[in-house]
């Protein structure tokens, strides 16, 4: 008997990898039981019972619960294979080698295990906009009050519930290293060492699309709200005969906000100051150039996009103009980042004219010719600072880029001239 018994050090580090295997199959057992198995029974199977039955036809299931059904069935799968590897192992005797739970590992993290979640967290921030837009009508209200008091809910809310694939998601690599810490064989080591980083890459594989996506939806959303008007229309200065605008309708400027490589830097309200008034604008800060709007609220015209669809990362204040049917009305054109000046004015200067926390951004053409002046009003002094600071921040970055190019093109034909 003693020639089949492993030396204590043996035993001790085997048992400590067990004990980190078991905290994986239960930690997966109680996310699977009392959070994607309620979310699905409760909340998701109530919803298509009273569908069928034509209450709430207009709640979208997708929208709001994304591929949960998905989501439940790899993690049952993954939690019946623990179990079955689990049972195998404590029905055979001590002499039997440790349970190969790499196989398992192997198949379900580099399967579906964090491709489902992937799918799910990129549905995540719309779902939640969306339940708060739901919450408000009174029919949803009922169905949503009678699932939370279910005692399978254990008091928790549909959001806290919605949120838990994200948190599982993201304890997945910390209980893998759990696990690599505690095995001794050097190539099983290496194969989990080598599963807890494709969970890693695919968590910032992730955090690169929810940006991506975030990006899209907002520019999609910006699209609808911001009206260009034409050159005549902008400028009195320019007169353009009515035979002739159709020339000017080819070059659409909508199209400017289409890139998906462009990102919205900064945006917020500030107010400019005119020669016989003071203007309220809305600044749209992109990575490449800055654009100036007049905010124009249209109440008489409720509901100008569905509520449902606006994307979450809207501020308030857009989000309140496109509920009402409102738009932003470009005031000049775009500000490219490299031909813009931003520059501090001195309270002095301007305390005379009753007007605070200032500060000038000049459009310059190629020979460095001021084309375009707007004297900006913040509400404070700290509000002023960060729009200074964001502005310069972005023109900085842009003109790295643009050096950077310069030299990979002149890198490029040089090796060229060589060949």
């Amino acid at each position: 008997m003693e020639t089949h018994q492993k030396p204590p050090t043996d035993q001790s580090d085997l048992r400590k990898q067990q004990e980190a295997m078991w905290e994986l199959f239960t930690s997966e057992c109680t996310y699977f039981l009392d959070h994607l198995l309620v979310l699905k029974m409760i909340f998701m199977n109530t919803l298509k019972y009273l569908q069928t039955h034509e209450y709430l036809l207009d709640v979208d299931l997708w929208r709001l619960f994304a591929n949960l059904e998905e989501l439940s069935q790899t993690s049952f799968g993954f939690v019946n294979s623990l179990f079955s590897l689990i049972k195998d192992y404590v029905d055979t005797s001590e002499t039997e080698p440790p349970m190969d739970f790499i196989s398992v590992l192997t198949k379900y993290f580099r399967g579906s295990l964090c491709h489902s979640h992937q799918t799910y967290c990129l549905n995540y921030t719309a779902a939640v906009f969306y339940l708060e837009r739901l919450k408000q009508r009174e029919d949803f209200g009922i169905y949503l009050k009678w699932c939370e008091q279910n005692e399978q809910c254990r008091r928790l809310h549909l959001s806290e519930l919605l949120v838990a694939p994200l948190h599982r998601l993201t304890r997945y690599p910390l209980l893998l290293k759990n696990i690599w810490k505690r095995s001794i064989d050097s190539t099983e080591k290496i194969m989990i060492y080598t599963i807890k980083e494709k969970v890693e890459k695919s968590i910032r594989d992730l955090e690169g699309k929810v940006k991506w996506l975030d990006n899209f939806q907002k520019l999609r959303h910006l699209q609808e709200i911001i009206v260009w008007p034409p050159l005549w229309d902008r400028d009195k200065r320019f007169f353009i005969p009515e035979c002739l605008k159709h020339i000017f309708k080819e070059h659409m400027a909508e199209n400017i906000l289409s890139p998906t490589n462009r990102h919205l830097v900064y945006e917020g309200k500030l107010t400019l100051a005119e020669s016989t008034r003071v203007l309220d604008v809305y600044l749209f800060l992109f990575d490449d150039f800055l654009l100036v709007t007049k905010t124009k609220r249209n109440k008489k015209k409720l509901g100008g996009s569905d509520p449902g669809l606006m994307c979450p990362s809207l501020t308030p204040e857009l989000q309140t103009v496109i509920k009402e049917g409102g738009s932003c009305t470009v005031l000049d054109q775009p500000i490219p980042l490299d031909r813009l000046v931003v520059k501090n004015i001195d309270p002095l200067h301007v305390s005379g004219f009753g007007l605070r926390n200032a500060f000038l951004i000049q459009h310059e053409n190629r020979y460095r010719q001021c084309i375009a002046a707007f004297l900006l009003l913040a509400q404070t002094e700290n509000i002023k600072k960060t729009w200074m600071a964001q502005i310069s921040a972005a023109i900085s970055c842009l003109m790295k880029s643009q050096e950077t190019k310069k030299i990979s093109l002149f890198t490029l034909s040089t090796e060229s001239s060589e060949i």
